[in-house]
């Protein structure tokens, strides 16, 4: 009996010993290396799609306020003391009186952008582009005749010394002097209780892909708009950079502050009509500048094709289209819109 005990024992024990032992490690398989079989990787984008250039290069939750719109002097004289233009989304250029013109810059980010300037006073047309984008309007005055009344219809801010700018000694006269600061400029907009969240989230336009840009049939490696006698903004086309320099009057335009030339992806050239006001009895001659639609051309990566626009009310946006009126696909990147008169203003191609 006790060699049955001992035999039932030592058969307890073996089985102990064997619930003892680590658990064995399952079989592995190497992986096969094919590559018809992509392997799958996990990555999340650290920027946010700017809506008015369709690059992916903005701080993650700026694509959803509203945009910031800087009226730019661009007399002459003063372009050589500009600055920020190059760091704009969209610049707006079209003619104000004396046959000179003005500009509207326009910026997703403005708070990312150390100097813009120098600021001048608003015409009507400036503040219907603004509303174009839902964007705060910013200015240093206005004509009181046309502009100002309709200042009520957006927000708008007024520009001065110790609110969000400062005027800086640049060897012009006073009035060419009064520069933004991007960063204090969007401290005041947030302190002074601005709505700064944006009730669209839609692009400007219809982008293209990065990896499949558009290009057209006819070739454009220069452009020049003449808006007066004195006035032609001219976009050459840069192979290196596969964007636009911008020029005036023959000569390469440079930042005032960084010494870069302007550079740009898109180009478009939209023709209106451009008249002085009617029954204008301010001795201004401020020129009207029709928005409701029209033709136009679109410049990119040294080609070109026609279009047509339409805008309509202040609000609305842009609107582009082929002539066979579908939706026009643009290029990712920062554009300059000349809106010229149709009859003395067409663009010269070469």
């Amino acid at each position: 009996m006790y060699k049955k005990i001992s035999l039932v024992l030592l058969c307890l024990l073996f089985v102990l010993a064997a619930g003892c032992k680590d658990t064995p490690a399952p079989l592995s398989v190497d992986r096969v290396d094919d590559p018809s079989v992509p392997e799958i990787t996990h990555t999340e984008s650290k920027f946010a799609v700017n809506p008015l250039t369709g690059v992916a290069d903005l701080t993650m939750g700026k694509e959803s306020y509203r945009p910031v719109a800087v009226t730019v002097n661009n007399i002459s004289v003063a372009q050589s003391v500009q600055t920020g233009l190059g760091e704009a989304d969209i610049v707006y250029e079209t003619e104000v009186e004396g046959g000179i013109t003005r500009l509207v810059a326009v910026y997703q980010d403005i708070s990312k952008v150390e100097k813009i300037g120098t600021v001048r006073s608003a015409r009507y047309a400036f503040i219907d582009l603004a509303m174009g984008h839902n964007a705060i309007f910013v200015h240093h005055g206005q004509d009181t005749t046309h502009a100002g009344p309709h200042l009520k219809d957006v927000d708008h801010f007024i520009l001065d010394v110790n609110k969000g700018g400062a005027r800086l000694s640049n060897g012009l006269s006073s009035e060419h002097t009064l520069y933004a600061y991007g960063d204090s400029l969007w401290k005041e907009l947030i302190n002074e209780g601005y709505n700064l969240q944006n009730d669209s989230t839609a692009t400007w336009q219809q982008f293209a892909d990065e990896d499949n840009p558009v290009s057209f049939d006819s070739s454009a490696d220069e452009v020049s708009v003449s808006f007066s006698g004195s006035y032609k903004t001219t976009m050459k086309y840069d192979a290196s950079s596969q964007k636009y320099i911008r020029m005036f009057n023959g000569s390469k335009c440079k930042d005032y502050v960084t010494g870069e030339p302007m550079y740009f992806k898109n180009v478009f050239v939209l023709n209106t009509t451009i008249r002085t006001y009617p029954n204008c009895n301010d001795g201004k001659n401020h020129r009207e500048v029709m928005l409701n639609s029209g033709s136009g051309y679109y410049f990119v990566n040294g080609t070109y094709t026609p279009i047509k626009w339409e805008k309509g009310a202040a609000s609305n946006p842009f609107r582009f289209t082929a002539e066979d009126g579908t939706a026009l696909t643009v290029n990712p990147g920062n554009s300059w819109v000349c809106i010229a008169d149709q009859s003395r203003s067409k663009p010269v191609i070469s």
